[in-house]
């Protein structure tokens, strides 16, 4: 009787033990998470054009595929026609990535609060929560996977326009100075003109 009832104390010993090292677990996984994203916020902070994430990971999402016949093709050089962010309209830019896919302009409002995003440029089907094999239409809501700017992942957005075309990644520098800004996503043909 007394042995069983040591190998209980035992065993119930062993599962409280258990238990509290799972816990401790979690809280250090959870503290290297919040110690990632606040140190991702301070990244972010003082950024240009409504806190946009200038460069980014070389990660794709899932399901993108890459195009066949870009016009642009990656590792070749092209101009920046558009100022998505400070110091880009003009830039050199070299093409990382082209990949065929819909693009949608989306307005929505960040997670974190503030005014809302209006005609923001560009997301792509494959940022999409739950994105299937249609694309959506102008009006649509949709919930946003991409982090391109603070407060953007997890946002209902609206669909204000859809088409489908090629979009790049690129790696460059400012015009107005400053480091290179790796895989930035994402422009599309017509924001690009090729080197002269």
């Amino acid at each position: 009787m007394k042995q069983r009832r040591r190998k209980w104390f035992l065993m119930i010993v062993t599962a409280l033990f258990l238990m509290l090292s799972a816990c401790s677990n979690d809280q250090s996984e959870n503290k290297a998470k919040s110690d990632k994203d606040t140190e991702k916020s301070e990244e972010m902070d003082g950024m240009e054009h409504g806190d946009m994430n200038h460069s980014g990971s070389e990660e794709m999402p899932e399901g993108l595929k890459e195009s066949t016949s870009p016009k642009f093709e990656v590792g070749s050089k092209a101009i920046m026609k558009v100022d998505h962010m400070k110091g880009m309209k003009g830039a050199e830019a070299t093409i990382t990535g082209a990949y065929d896919t819909v693009v949608y302009t989306v307005t929505y409002t960040p997670t974190i609060g503030g005014e809302k995003v209006k005609d923001h440029k560009w997301v792509i089907h494959e940022e999409l929560k739950d994105f299937g094999e249609k694309p959506y239409k102008p009006g649509e809501e949709v919930v946003l996977n991409a982090d391109h700017m603070k407060g953007m992942e997890g946002a209902t957005a609206t669909i204000d326009s859809a088409e489908k075309m090629t979009v790049y990644m690129i790696d460059y520098t400012p015009t107005t100075g400053g480091s290179v800004v790796k895989n930035h996503k994402w422009v599309t043909e017509s924001e690009l003109s090729p080197v002269e």
